[in-house]
């Protein structure tokens, strides 16, 4: 395989790898082409250049669009490793040329984005007011990927046991229980207290299938009798979940220091019940060989701050493993 190790070396351009990573998103020369402002032919072009240096088809042509064949599933993860790494590298160099903070990229999960990010958010533009953050919200199962591929610097959010991988080093920083919340008008938002039996007779927002909390929480209806409700909607977004709580007339489930700030501007009332369901810490995750730019490590010291803040407002502390310093290496959660 000399001719490929030789087109990698030398005749692969970033031009290259930008057109693979387009035609895996739109998976359609046309409509690559116009995100790219070139023509169609151009874009056959290029491609037929780096299939003639690799000596391999990337991408099956048919009249329904492209679809890559699995060395262009390759080539695309590397070409995606690539491009984010460039523009972590220019991110920097502007970065120290300017005298600004840089860019981040952090994803977020719906427990940690509307009071622990937020704030941290705030407490990093209070240090380095020019300093840029780009937000991405998901579950682990988005946004890991998105990690290793270098798209991300930082995930926030609960550290799922599931999840835990060699190459990944993960920070606890606080245990938080979830709440039931609903709008303050609903039945339930009225009670003196709330059970299960109660939560089943009406709508609710639940996580989606795949993910632990709804297992365990199904798990907590049954451990009381009870069936979860027929009437559902499944999401991890913290934006669906209170888009429907509130339009739907539902109850949803959130960490208590959100279902709290919500109830402080007056938006939802967290009900007056227990939600009985063991959950793994909240922390951080990067991944173990990767140097974090100044602006992530800034972001990772005020997200340790704000968790120390929320800890002693009501959330019970982390013990079982001390807060690491940045660069130094720390044991997944198991």
């Amino acid at each position: 395989m000399a001719h490929i190790d030789r087109a990698f070396r030398s005749n692969i351009k970033l031009r290259h790898l930008q057109l693979l990573v387009a035609l895996d998103e739109f998976r359609h020369l046309g409509r690559t082409a116009e995100f790219l402002s070139v023509s169609q032919p151009a874009v056959s072009k290029v491609l037929a250049e780096v299939e003639k240096m690799l000596g391999m088809t990337l991408f099956t042509r048919s009249t329904r669009g492209t679809e890559p064949t699995p060395a262009g599933e390759s080539l695309v993860r590397f070409a995606r490793s690539v491009l984010a790494q460039y523009d972590v590298t220019r991110d920097e160099i502007e970065a120290v040329a300017s005298g600004a903070a840089g860019r981040v990229r952090v994803g977020s999960m719906g427990a940690t984005l509307p009071v622990l990010l937020a704030q941290a958010v705030s407490c990093l533009k209070e240090r380095a007011p020019r300093a840029t953050v780009l937000v991405e919200e998901g579950d682990l199962t988005h946004l890991l990927p998105r990690l290793r591929l270098s798209e991300l610097d930082l995930i926030v959010g609960r550290l799922e046991p599931a999840y835990a991988a060699p190459d990944l080093v993960t920070e606890p920083l606080y245990d938080e229980p979830m709440v039931a919340i609903a709008v303050p008008g609903h039945p339930l938002a009225q009670q003196a207290a709330v059970s299960w039996a109660d939560l089943a007779q009406h709508p609710l927002v639940m996580p989606p299938p795949w993910a632990s909390l709804r297992v365990k929480i199904e798990q907590a209806f049954f451990r009381h009798g009870q069936q979860p409700p027929a009437d559902i909607m499944e999401s991890s977004s913290y934006l669906a979940v209170t888009t429907f709580v509130a339009q739907r007339h539902a109850a949803g489930f959130v960490a208590r220091s959100v279902g709290r700030q919500l109830q402080a501007e007056g938006r939802f009332q967290v009900l007056a019940m227990d939600v009985e369901v063991e959950l793994p810490p909240v922390g951080l995750i990067t991944l173990r060989e990767r140097r974090l730019p100044p602006g992530v490590v800034e972001l990772a010291a005020c997200l340790r701050q704000t968790a120390r803040r929320i800890a002693g407002a009501g959330a019970a502390p982390k013990v079982r493993d001390k807060t690491r310093k940045p660069g130094s290496k720390a044991a997944n959660p198991s």
